[in-house]
């Protein structure tokens, strides 16, 4: 429910924010049309775009989760030696080590098979 909520509030605020945009580029065409100098935006389109992008933030920082320390130090001082280097994707399990096995049974190559049926 509450990530419903938040996903609601970034959409509200990304809605805002692109009209907050679109009413500040109609405000500068409106000036050139009518050949007046741009001095600032108004107020109202001002506020609607920095409402909006605090509504945005505050939908985005909830829906992302907790985040992490930048130091890698914080999340290494809960591991142990042990699983330091623990690296799965390292992991070999076809390698020269089971010919070492006593239940190890040497493949059959093609040109094996070849003389046996000879």
């Amino acid at each position: 429910m509450a990530t419903t909520l938040h996903k609601a509030f970034l959409v509200f605020g990304l809605l805002s924010l692109f009209h907050a945009a679109y009413s500040a580029a109609q405000h500068r065409s409106y000036l050139r049309i009518t050949e007046q100098e741009f001095v600032s935006l108004p107020i109202d389109i001002l506020v609607q775009g920095i409402v909006s992008l605090f509504i945005t933030l505050y939908g985005v920082m909830n829906i992302a989760g907790d985040f992490k320390e930048i130091r890698a130090t914080v999340d290494l001082e809960n591991k142990s030696w042990e699983t330091l280097r623990n690296i799965p994707s390292f992991y070999i399990f076809n390698h020269r080590g089971k010919a070492w096995s006593p239940n190890y049974v040497p493949p059959v190559h093609k040109s094996a098979l070849e003389e046996l049926d000879s």
